[in-house]
């Protein structure tokens, strides 16, 4: 297979999309694209034996039956500037070769998250990890975001004045908050960027890491369109169902065929009853009536 071109990623290569107050993401290098998964799928057929049609068809049936490995044979590197708090988050996804800034070798500068005001909110009252959708007091979202910038231009001052000492700089960041900017390279195949998108896109995910993995993915859609497209098509915009879900939707639709056949046998036959219960039947519909995993 012969070096992968896609001139709708070099016109991006280096383009800064900023994210957050003072966050970027940049897209600093990549290997193949959507030809890449097709060559790697079709290893013994030539350059242009199938039509475009016939790859985003294969390219769809890869993804949709999980066919892993030729989405491994595409990478893409990318130089991230993103808040501590969101990069202990990000690093919990274990694929990918990651190289940060260092506080022991370099100055860390005096670039911090503040949170738009909109986004400043009460705890959730039913997530234990996230924050409440209700819209806070302008006042309390101001007072609050003037008490975050006040403790970081503090303790940065306190840095400074360490580092201004000789004080060693492994030492002196010790007391830097998680709102403080970091940097790094992150590199990864596309298979594993698709099982972070998937997490991360959803909206459980807490909002800074998500704005974060929207850029990514749209980055992502100059590098391998079809294959985005078949990730939008199969993974992020569907839901699972476990086994018992499954029997009563197939229940639902025998007693619906019986009762179109004028059959005796009706969907509240005592035969037919669903194994569900009644928070399990409730919680069901409602996926199947929002489209959203549950």
């Amino acid at each position: 297979m012969a070096h992968c071109v896609v001139e709708e990623a070099e016109k991006i290569l280096d383009k800064e999309y900023p994210v957050l107050n003072k966050g970027f993401v940049r897209l600093v290098d990549y290997m193949g694209g959507d030809e890449r998964v097709v060559q790697a799928a079709r290893v013994s057929y030539g350059k242009g034996t199938k039509s475009y049609r016939e790859d985003s068809a294969l390219i769809d049936y890869l993804l949709r039956h999980e066919h892993t490995s030729p989405f491994e044979q595409v990478s893409l590197t990318f130089h991230i500037k993103l808040p501590i708090f969101v990069a202990r988050q990000w690093i919990r996804h274990r694929t990918a070769k990651v190289n940060e800034i260092s506080g022991r070798y370099s100055i860390m500068k005096d670039d911090f998250y503040e949170p738009e005001l909109e986004d400043i909110a009460l705890q959730s009252s039913d997530n234990r990890q996230g924050r409440s959708e209700e819209a806070l007091d302008k006042g309390l979202a101001e007072e609050t975001r003037d008490a975050i910038r006040a403790g970081q231009q503090k303790v940065y001052a306190e840095y400074k004045e360490l580092i201004d000492k000789g004080i060693a700089r492994e030492l002196a960041r010790i007391n830097l908050p998680l709102s403080l900017y970091s940097e790094w390279y992150w590199q990864i195949d596309l298979h594993n960027l698709f099982h972070f998108l998937k997490l991360r896109l959803d909206s459980h995910a807490q909002k800074e890491i998500r704005l974060y993995a929207q850029v990514l993915f749209d980055i992502s859609k100059k590098v391998a369109p079809l294959c985005c497209a078949s990730f939008e098509r199969w993974v992020l915009g569907a839901i699972t169902f476990s086994n018992e879900e499954v029997e009563e939707i197939k229940r639902r639709l025998a007693a619906n065929d019986a009762n179109n056949a004028n059959n005796s046998i009706g969907a509240n036959d005592a035969s037919t009853k669903s194994i569900l219960s009644d928070k399990a039947l409730e919680r069901l519909e409602e996926k199947l009536r929002s489209g959203k995993q549950l």
